[in-house]
C-alpha cells in the first residue's frame, strides 16, 4: 500500500466540502473521456485536443493522471490538506462520471474515499509534513508508510502487515467463531473496542 497527498483546491476552486460529503476525491480534467487503460501517448493526445498545445501544463496534466488513474490502487491511502487540518482517507478505484464532465463541473474523474479521521497538521511528524507542503496536484509518499506514524489516528490500520491466506490454513468453523465475536465487539461500550472490531470485519469482507 501507498500513501498520497493530493491538493482539493489546485485551481482556486475549494472543493473539500464537496470532497469529504460525497466521498470520492477528483482530477478537474474536462474532454478528455474515460482513462481507464488508456496508455500515456493517448492520455496526451487527448489532452492536446482538448487543451491545445504540448505545454509545460499539459505535461504537469500528464503526471497527474498518470499517479491518479494509473499509479494509485485500491486500498492505498490519501491525505488531503485542508488548512490546518489534513483529512486521511482509504482510496478506491478509479472511475469516470461522465454526467460530470461539463464546463460547469469537470470533476469526472473520481476515486471514491472512505474517510477515516482528521489530524491536526501540526501534530504530524517531519516526513509527512515535507509530503503535504508538495506543489504538485498529487505526490506520492517516498518513505515506507510506516514511518508516517499514522497510526496514532488509524488505529494501526496503517501499520498492521500484510497477511498470506496462503501461509496459514484456518478452517471456517474458526472463521465463523472469530467473526462472532467480532460482532459481540461491535456492541462494545468501549468505541475504540467498537471502531477496531469494525475495521477487522470490513478487511475480512475485502
Amino acid at each position: 500500500m501507498n500513501l498520497y497527498q493530493m491538493k482539493a483546491d489546485p485551481y482556486g476552486v475549494g472543493y473539500i466540502s464537496k470532497f469529504l460529503d460525497d466521498n470520492f476525491v477528483s482530477i478537474e480534467l474536462r474532454g478528455v473521456g474515460n482513462l481507464e487503460n488508456v496508455d500515456e501517448a493517448e492520455v496526451m493526445e487527448r489532452l492536446v485536443t482538448a487543451y491545445g498545445s504540448k505545454d509545460k501544463v499539459l505535461k504537469g496534466q500528464l503526471e497527474t493522471v498518470k499517479l491518479f488513474v494509473h499509479l494509485m490502487q485500491d486500498g492505498d491511502y490519501i491525505l488531503v490538506a485542508d488548512e490546518d487540518t489534513a483529512h486521511l482517507g482509504d482510496l478506491g478505484d478509479y472511475f469516470y462520471d461522465d454526467l460530470s464532465d461539463t464546463p460547469a463541473n469537470g470533476l469526472c474523474h473520481r476515486r471514491g474515499v472512505t474517510w477515516l479521521t482528521r489530524i491536526p497538521r501540526a501534530e504530524l511528524n517531519i516526513e509527512v509534513q515535507e509530503l503535504l507542503a508538495q506543489p504538485e496536484m498529487i505526490t506520492q509518499f517516498q518513505h515506507p508508510i510506516a514511518s508516517a506514524q499514522l497510526n496514532k489516528w488509524s488505529s494501526n490500520l496503517l501499520e498492521s502487515p500484510p497477511v498470506s491466506r496462503t501461509s496459514v490454513y484456518v478452517d471456517d468453523k474458526t472463521i465463523a467463531e472469530a467473526l462472532e465475536v467480532l460482532k459481540k465487539a461491535l456492541h462494545s461500550d468501549d468505541v475504540e473496542r467498537r471502531e477496531r472490531a469494525a475495521i477487522a470485519i470490513l478487511q475480512y469482507v475485502k
